[in-house]
């Protein structure tokens, strides 16, 4: 397995965003695009690696307000009052930028990179980019992955109680709470017993912590989350042959905000793994690789680009 590209910047959208890539140049553009306050390294290497063996250029990058990529700023950490005036009273969040702002990003990477239509796998924020991409860029799009995400749509089920308390909690003050917290985190969104993953934790979250936090950013992709409103309309448009993946036990984005998508996009094939919450746990990796390599495939033969 070859080890990926040093890490680059490239000027995209008027902001610089940090990429990596996997495999061989002449294979085909994949995309990965992380969630919500995840730097690109929560796809992991190998993770990375096992889908460039599958025959893809492989990319990931930091979105805007996260790990190496441009700092925005503005917005305030968000309140619980806006919360529930968003939840009961439909009054918007405030937000610096939105998803579609977000997704415009991504397709300044695309013609930094040179590459004139792609893969695209999201997972949970990183897939309601993707959707975003696959509305308003459907020409860059060969085919839609969206993982542990949802349309926006306001009648499907919040998080669980847990999952809303790790998202709304305070930034820790140290690396040492940065640690732990980060292990504690993780073992609420993977909603099950994990000990592989678990054993990994304390590296990933050195790493992490190493390439620079942002606290601020995060409260503003969450801003950008929940001033997008629901996509579930305009997803009707997708033309893109699309996946949709998700865990049967999500404490974060509920499993029917995966059959939303899926209903919602026509044509979408739904795939829902067990015992999966919202993370892509290791001994989990086969399924979901066999099934994004399988669906890419299929689009590629399919669509004349």
């Amino acid at each position: 397995m070859s080890a990926p590209q040093p890490p680059q910047m490239a000027h995209a959208n008027g902001i610089e965003l940090c990429y990596e890539i996997f495999g061989d140049p002449a294979a085909e553009p994949l995309i990965l695009i992380m969630g919500l306050g995840a730097q690109m390294i929560q796809w992991d290497d190998d993770f990375c690696r096992r889908l460039a063996a599958r025959g893809f250029r492989v990319i990931r990058f930091d979105n805007r307000d996260i790990g190496q990529s441009s700092r925005l700023s503005g917005g305030k950490p968000l309140t619980p009052l806006e919360l529930l005036k968003l939840r009961f009273l439909k009054i918007p969040v405030k937000a610096p930028y939105r998803l579609s702002d977000m997704a415009e990003d991504t397709v300044g990477l695309m013609d930094a990179l040179g590459i004139a239509s792609a893969h695209l796998v999201g997972a949970s924020m990183g897939g309601m980019i993707a959707q975003e991409i696959a509305i308003s860029f459907p020409q860059r799009v060969r085919s839609l992955t969206s993982i542990m995400s949802t349309t926006g749509n306001p009648r499907i089920p919040g998080p669980t109680r847990e999952a809303m308390a790790v998202l709304m909690a305070p930034p820790p003050k140290s690396k040492e709470e940065y640690i732990a917290r980060f292990g504690k985190t993780w073992k609420v969104l993977r909603a099950g017993s994990f000990p592989d993953d678990e054993a990994l934790d304390p590296a990933r979250a050195e790493r992490t912590f190493g390439r620079g936090l942002n606290p601020a950013g995060v409260g503003r992709q969450l801003r950008a989350i929940l001033a997008s409103g629901s996509r579930k309309q305009r997803l009707r448009s997708v033309k893109a042959p699309t996946l949709v993946i998700h865990g049967t036990v999500d404490p974060l984005v509920h499993p029917a905000g995966g059959k939303d998508t899926a209903a919602s996009i026509p044509g979408a094939k739904l795939v829902m793994i067990e015992r999966m919450g919202h993370a892509l746990p290791m001994q989990m990796w086969p399924q979901i690789i066999d099934a994004i390599d399988k669906h890419a495939h299929a689009a590629s033969t399919t669509t004349m680009h």
